[in-house]
């Protein structure tokens, strides 16, 4: 059974008295250190054996970008794994020391000698960003009954690059929070947009936080007007939806692209697809009929699997995930784009290899011949029919779908004493820069597609 499971544990703390020595210490050692002469740019190079921190770099150009900063910082796509070059300021570089990032100074004549290359290369370009993305994560908080038991590999990611970001659930969503003006990005994980219950009815119906995660479900919804739980999720995805075609973006991985699909797919719950041991009602006799294709982001003539006893959603998902880790089945080819005529996928999928290892989910891949024609492929199962990492537009947003649970763990067994990912024994893993690319992506200005 995959899944991730999220136990109790404590970090160790350290007298605020002693906090603060540290960290004037390190300030100091710091100023030291960086006190050198100042050039116009630095440059943060992305590519393997040059980065002493590939995740953390994201994290630093994002600070640079914050308010009251709001430094003007590039993007160099293909270039040294695609370098991030921020201004030469002392807190930049202070900052930079104290998250472990390697940077290169860059007077004005190296920048406009690399840039120049760069603007004239076959395959590279130069991207402005411009602004420090306002981020949610679809998520019930850490204090709520509704805690998810497993980990999110994007909130890990953003924890862990510093990163900062709110989390909402569906009340939030559905009292009108979900605007463009408030949030430019928004990531969903592993999640059950159609009202199953995360189909772990085989493996966990006696289990008590199963039971209870349902009864809580159940009740959020009767307290929201629903009559089921697949129609207070089904308003949820819509209003998802919506908000992508007002301009927002959002970043899915393992069930979330899959259920948020089929619950549209479905009217947003209207077309009952659950099983009576779930939700006391019968499935509709016409569901696969009625189900609604026009309406999904990525996905459709898919055939859904009903089943309560079954772990899984749909044809949509690779039907056999249990590899062995050691195979490399699952390892994925990322796609070369021409970074001036498609600066999008370009830096979607800037890494510093070409082939991701692979890593499993609810939804590890997703089946090509299910997947719509305009949604772009940014990265494939090697030697199968399995899409890995894809990208779409819908009105005047996006969406981005990324297989699995967690890039650097491999299957997310669901049970007892499962440990988050510890990203400091991961400072390279091209998984996680693909989630912190689209971190970044909307903050950058978009130039016009070239023609």
């Amino acid at each position: 059974m995959l899944g991730c499971f999220r136990p109790s544990y404590r970090r160790t703390k350290v007298s605020k008295l002693n906090s603060l020595k540290i960290l004037i210490f390190i300030l100091i050692l710091c100023v030291i250190t960086v006190n050198v002469a100042v050039a116009e740019w630095l440059l943060i190079p992305m590519e393997i054996g040059a980065q002493t921190n590939h995740l953390k770099a994201y994290g630093l150009t994002y600070w640079a970008l914050e308010v009251p900063r709001e430094y003007r910082c590039y993007w160099w796509l293909n270039y040294r794994g695609g370098a991030f070059v921020l201004p030469d300021w002392q807190d930049v570089r202070i900052r930079a020391a104290l998250m472990g990032v390697r940077f290169e100074p860059m007077n004005h004549a190296d920048y406009h000698s690399i840039k120049e290359s760069i603007l004239e290369g076959s395959n590279m370009d130069e991207i402005l960003l411009e602004k420090a993305p306002k981020i949610a994560v679809y998520a019930p908080s850490e204090a709520s009954p509704y805690r998810d038991p497993w980990d999110d590999a994007v909130k890990i990611a953003l924890d862990y690059a510093q990163i900062p970001y709110d989390e909402i659930w569906d009340k939030e969503v559905q009292s009108g929070v979900l605007e463009t003006e408030n949030y430019d990005w928004l990531h969903l994980h592993h999640e059950d947009f159609t009202g199953q219950h995360g189909k772990f009815h085989a493996a966990f119906s006696t289990q008590v936080w199963y039971q209870q995660r349902m009864l809580m479900f159940e009740k959020a919804s009767t307290e929201a007007g629903f009559r089921r739980v697949a129609q207070h999720k089904g308003q949820t995805a819509q209003m998802i939806a919506d908000y992508i075609v007002n301009g927002g973006f959002i970043f899915a991985m393992c069930s979330a692209p899959e259920t948020l699909d089929i619950a549209l797919a479905t009217l947003g719950g209207a077309v009952d697809i659950v099983a009576p041991e779930l939700d006391g009602t019968p499935i509709d006799s016409d569901a696969e009929a009625r189900l609604d294709f026009q309406r999904t982001l990525a996905f459709e003539n898919f055939s859904l699997y009903t089943n309560p006893y079954r772990y899984e959603f749909s044809d949509i998902d690779n039907p056999n995930p249990d590899r062995d880790a050691q195979s490399g089945v699952e390892d994925f080819k990322l796609f070369e784009f021409a970074a001036k005529h498609d600066p999008i996928p370009t830096m979607l999928t800037q890494n510093h290899v070409s082939v991701v290892p692979g890593y499993l989910g609810q939804t590890t891949s997703f089946n090509l011949d299910k997947i719509r024609g305009s949604v772009t492929i940014l990265g494939q199962i090697e030697g199968s029919n399995y899409a890995k990492y894809i990208h779409g537009k819908l009105g005047k947003g996006t969406f981005t779908f990324l297989g699995g649970h967690d890039p650097e763990d491999y299957r997310h067994l669901v049970g007892e004493g499962k440990i988050p990912t510890n990203l400091d024994l991961h400072k390279h893993s091209p998984g996680y820069r693909l989630i912190l690319n689209n971190i970044l992506f909307p903050a950058a200005r978009k130039k016009p597609q070239k023609t």
